[in-house]
């Protein structure tokens, strides 16, 4: 039986296409920002607090009729949502005003109106404080996450791929909650760890492709930086393909049949595979060429002149 595998010899032209990946890039940043600021996200229970229920009844019940018996309960805005099986109902409450104790007790409601109807598999009850205190939390750690990403690859490589590193992350951060923010999706703490891993797969990537820009960098320094890049790009396209597919096939798994509860990190993490692919690409390798890095400008191993012949039979023509 054959294995299955990727070419490893390819010879594409990528930074032919880095203009217009760059233009269409920043478009798409620029709009994603805009959706933030004009829609905003749909943040969830710990974000906003409330009370979330997630019921299986004993036997299939029209939405409506649970919509309406929810509603004549006076506890404000109330979601209901089907989902999984024809008998799984998740139930969203808003904040009820009077702190803890009306959280707990539109609980008690829900508990006596379904009781004997329904399991209830799930409960959560976040107060305004708390869910306050994880909206900062969350935040810090993104923020955190890329100041530590900048002074690690600074110190593991030079300053061009430092900052190339940060751009190319924030980039697949802020396309992550544009996406959020155009589909209404609910963002909760399961999104904030999306986006953590999101940033740990695409730095992950972008790192993989840059070791191998270095390692060139010292082997061809007569090489044009375009005609180089591509040359490690192309060196490292069949590890880093072969990475993105395996991960989304996982992923597309736990999307299909994991559930309302993981299903805002599973679909956050699916663009994010493919963001974080397209970046290291498109995005993290061509900024070395905007931020003026050279051939030879990385320090250490010998000199590769006499590779460069050879270099330039393998690298694509760029232009």
């Amino acid at each position: 039986m054959k294995r299955l595998s990727l070419p490893n010899d390819t010879k594409i032209a990528f930074m032919r296409w880095r203009v217009p990946a760059m233009i269409a890039s920043t478009i798409a940043c620029v709009l994603s920002l805009a959706l933030f600021a004009l829609v905003g996200m749909n943040y969830g229970i710990d974000f906003q607090g409330g009370t979330m229920v997630e019921l299986r009844f004993h036997e299939p019940r029209p939405i409506s009729e649970i919509r309406q018996e929810v509603g004549n309960l006076g506890l404000g805005d109330v979601q209901i949502v089907e989902f999984g099986e024809a008998t799984d109902v998740l139930i969203r409450v808003e904040e009820q005003p009077g702190g803890e104790e009306a959280q707990q007790l539109a609980v008690i409601q829900l508990r006596e109106l379904y009781g004997n109807d329904a399991d209830f598999r799930r409960v959560e009850v976040v107060g305004p404080r708390v869910s306050g205190e994880l909206a900062q939390a969350g935040l810090i750690a993104v923020v955190v996450a890329l100041l530590a990403i900048m002074i690690y690859i600074w110190l593991r490589f030079e300053w061009h791929f430092a900052i190339g590193a940060v751009l190319c992350t924030m980039h697949d951060v802020v396309l992550t909650i544009g996406l959020f923010s155009a589909t209404q999706m609910d963002f909760n703490l399961s999104s904030i760890a999306a986006v953590l891993t999101i940033v740990g797969y695409s730095l992950n990537d972008t790192v993989v492709v840059y070791d191998r820009v270095r390692e060139n960098l010292r082997r061809y320094k007569r090489l044009p930086m375009a005609e180089l890049i591509d040359l490690s790009i192309n060196q490292m396209l069949s590890r880093t393909l072969m990475t993105s597919i395996t991960t989304l096939l996982a992923l597309g798994a736990l999307f299909a049949f994991g559930g309302e509860v993981i299903a805002s990190f599973t679909f956050a993490m699916i663009w994010g595979i493919v963001v974080g692919t397209y970046s290291s690409i498109f995005i993290a390798a061509p900024l070395l060429i905007s931020l003026n890095l050279r051939p030879g400008r990385a320090g250490g191993g010998k000199d590769g002149d006499a590779d460069d012949d050879e270099a330039e039979k393998a690298a694509p023509s760029a232009a």
